[in-house]
């Protein structure tokens, strides 16, 4: 799907287009997640800062080595750390996001006590790595042991980390003409976040879905409703590349998998609430498919499992 470019110590670079590159992250290295460069013309749009303002300053340097540009935009799919911890990197650019994500980074980033933040991220990492030791799951092992090291990476660089705010805000869709190169926002809901924004290059069909969409990850939900319509909205899309907010550069196939996870959840979800079992009784009769045991996640497929089951009981 794509060629390879450039490694570096957090990700590698792949051209996805002439002056279009996905950074894909490698594991446990300080980006945790994925990012895109784009060359508008004149000057560069980046889409992500990563996880650490040190993975973030390469990603900058990276970009503008590579094109002899400077960067002008940096977009926020999101508001969780992995996708915007190294926004301080582009503090002198324009940062946009939605409204909504601009509040939460704000209520949910901010740093008012640098002492007790080191003090509860090493009880957290202290706490994954008793999980590390005692847990005889692979899968679930392999998982612990990324996040552990992704986490070590954000400890590593938080008494210099700054939280900078996105300035530029939009609701719905935001349209970015560069010289020689449109890019288009939208923000159709929250799926996995309360606000996630993706970007489209209408002439290169490619898009960047922040974690709309993800690879062979029980990826966290915050709304299974509105998750589902997303990913049913972007199959419309005319779509020939997409690059996840984890994983490898892929295609719409990824949305049918998604579609298919969420869909067999709440399924399943509605028929254990009709049949009146307890939240700890669908949990634990609900038998993984096949096509899902092989995907990372902390806290597996019962995270999910929970927030679905919760939301329905709900509505």
């Amino acid at each position: 799907m794509a060629c390879e470019i450039v490694e570096t110590e957090y990700f590698t670079l792949h051209t996805l287009d002439n002056g279009v590159f996905a950074a894909i992250a490698k594991p446990g290295q300080g980006a945790w997640s994925n990012a895109g460069i784009v060359d508008l013309g004149e000057e560069l749009l980046v889409f992500d800062s990563l996880s650490t303002p040190s993975a973030g300053k390469e990603l900058r340097r990276q970009a503008e080595s590579l094109t002899g540009k400077k960067v002008k935009y940096l977009i926020n799919s999101h508001y969780h750390g992995d996708h915007v911890f190294g926004n301080q990197v582009f503090f002198d650019t324009t940062i946009i996001s939605t409204y909504e994500t601009q509040k939460l980074c704000y209520e949910k980033n901010s740093i008012e006590d640098l002492e007790k933040e080191e003090k509860e991220m090493k009880q957290y990492l202290l706490q994954l790595k008793n999980q590390i030791d005692s847990t005889e799951d692979n899968i679930l092992k392999a998982s612990l042991i990324n996040q552990y090291q992704e986490m070590s990476k954000v400890l590593d660089d938080l008494s210099q980390l700054q939280i900078v705010l996105p300035s530029l805000l939009f609701e719905e869709k935001l349209t970015i003409n560069g010289a020689d190169r449109m890019v288009e926002l939208y923000c159709l809901g929250g799926g996995h976040s309360p606000s996630d924004t993706f970007m489209y290059l209408p002439k290169e069909k490619i898009a960047f879905m922040g974690d709309i969409a993800t690879e062979d990850l029980h990826v966290p939900i915050d709304n299974p409703v509105e998750f589902l319509s997303i990913l049913q909205q972007v199959k419309q899309i005319d779509i020939s590349k997409i690059v996840p907010g984890h994983g490898n550069v892929t295609d719409l196939a990824l949305c049918d998998t998604l579609i298919e996870y969420l869909s067999i959840i709440t399924h399943r979800a509605k028929e254990a609430i009709q049949y009146k079992l307890s939240l700890e009784e669908f949990i634990s009769g609900f038998a993984i498919p096949k096509e899902y045991r092989e995907w990372k996640g902390v806290n597996g497929i019962k995270a999910n499992l929970t927030t679905i089951y919760t939301y329905l009981q709900k509505s």
